[in-house]
């Protein structure tokens, strides 16, 4: 089984995608964004939203490969920014005191 930095590290989106997700990252709010994209009130640890974010995120983009009509590429976008701030937040070193 792959760690979570391996996943992400091998994470494939079309650049469009990403980019729009980039330029979201700096309006993100874990508590707002993170409770409505996992529709849960108790906020997880950013491992645990990072992998249930990636579950959702392989969900959106098979809707998008597949051409579903439910897709949204809004929503889809959501989700990739709440995974690419939960991801750096990861990186973060621990402090202790």
């Amino acid at each position: 089984m792959q760690d979570i930095h391996t996943m992400l590290s091998t994470l494939r989106r079309p650049r469009i995608l990403v980019s729009a997700a980039r330029h979201g990252i700096e309006d993100y709010c874990r508590t707002r964004n993170l409770r409505r994209i996992l529709g849960d009130a108790r906020l997880p640890s950013s491992g645990e939203a990072a992998l249930r974010l990636m579950e959702i995120e392989a969900f959106h983009d098979e809707a998008r490969r597949t051409g579903d009509g439910s897709y949204s590429i809004a929503r889809h976008i959501e989700v990739l920014i709440a995974l690419m701030a939960e991801a750096q937040l990861l990186r973060q070193p621990v402090l202790v005191e």
